[in-house]
């Protein structure tokens, strides 16, 4: 059982492709969020795809919290480069403070600290969370220096702390406390990725703005919950002021301020669309994920509104030329 376990964790750094991609430094033209213009721009930037996932399951798992609890409303997400930490808070259920009785372990400790488990595995239930298979968070682990998780269960009524390091080979005691009645429920992780696994000296500015993007992506995409960047509450209520951020100062051909379509159309799909300059362009998200390369969500919509489009081109233009799909798809943008 044991030499399993190491296997696997050793199989993992030799192999971190597998597991969270690539752990060489990539430039792409990516959405980023620039605090100087309070805007969503499109820049080159150099980032490790691989940190971005360790990162990205983190932040998912506290955005997924919102699911199991309803009451959820609040995610706090720390960067430090100077100090090489990043830290994410959530308010929602705590982890059940219990020993798992077939591991004989903490159920805190087998989530974040022990290879293959999680509470995602049932296919049965329709997919509203964003993990998979227990093993994102303890990839986390695996490529930090230092890995802390902090979680208070009223249900239970204690409180959990315990820290790995050492990429995961390393772990502390847990600590447990009891809590009083009035203790609000809380789960937190901090980390120190193991900057050597990236070929980094330091969290640099292009990973930086593409994890502070992912905050604002995440309080567009959980609704009801206040989202924190360093201390910061990100001024997004809702989709709709997300979208304003990727249209800010953009102007269509005749001077006039892009405008934007938005629609809630139900508590599971938020719909915008708005003009295009530069070909279809695409922003979603599913289950708090970004779906960059979009996916058959996007076109379901995309092929919706084109369709309505034609049809209404054809109304009016009678006998006009025909207008092919692909035309009026090159001139939109949807969120």
């Amino acid at each position: 059982k044991i030499y399993q376990k190491k296997s696997q964790l050793e199989h993992i750094l030799l192999r971190p492709d597998t597991y969270i991609g690539s752990v060489e430094p990539v430039t792409e033209t990516m959405w980023v969020y620039d605090s100087e213009l309070d805007a969503m721009v499109q820049k080159e930037i150099s980032y490790v795809p691989g940190l971005y996932k360790i990162f990205d399951e983190i932040l998912v798992n506290a955005a997924d919290n919102k699911q199991r609890d309803p009451k959820m409303d609040c995610i706090k997400i720390v960067i430090e480069p100077e100090n090489n930490l990043v830290s994410v808070w959530n308010n929602g259920k705590g982890i059940p403070v219990v020993e798992h009785k077939d591991e004989k372990m903490f159920v805190p400790t087998m989530i974040f600290g022990h290879l293959l488990t999680s509470s995602n595995y049932n296919d049965e239930e329709e997919k509203v969370t964003g993990g998979r298979n227990g093993f994102g968070a303890k990839l986390c682990n695996i490529f930090s220096t230092k890995f802390t998780v902090e979680t208070s269960s009223s249900e239970y009524k204690r409180c959990f702390k315990q820290t790995w390091g050492n990429n995961m080979s390393k772990a502390s005691e847990p600590k447990i406390k009891p809590i009083t009645r009035d203790d609000d429920d809380y789960t937190k992780i901090s980390f120190c990725p193991d900057l050597t696994k990236f070929k980094m000296e330091r969290l640099d500015d292009g990973i930086v703005s593409l994890m502070s993007r992912r905050a604002y992506d995440v309080a567009a995409s959980t609704r009801g919950v206040k989202v924190f960047l360093n201390g910061k509450r990100l001024p997004i209520k809702n989709f709709k002021d997300y979208v304003e951020l990727y249209i800010k100062g953009k102007e269509d051909d005749t001077g006039n301020p892009f405008k934007v379509l938005y629609e809630n159309v139900n508590e599971r799909w938020e719909v915008a669309v708005t003009i295009s300059d530069r070909g279809f362009q695409q922003v979603s998200f599913v289950n708090s994920i970004a779906t960059t390369k979009g996916g058959r969500h996007v076109d379901h919509v995309a092929d919706m509104i084109v369709k309505q489009l034609i049809d209404v081109i054809k109304k009016k233009n009678k006998g006009g030329l025909t207008v092919k799909p692909f035309q009026v798809k090159n001139h939109m943008w949807i969120f």
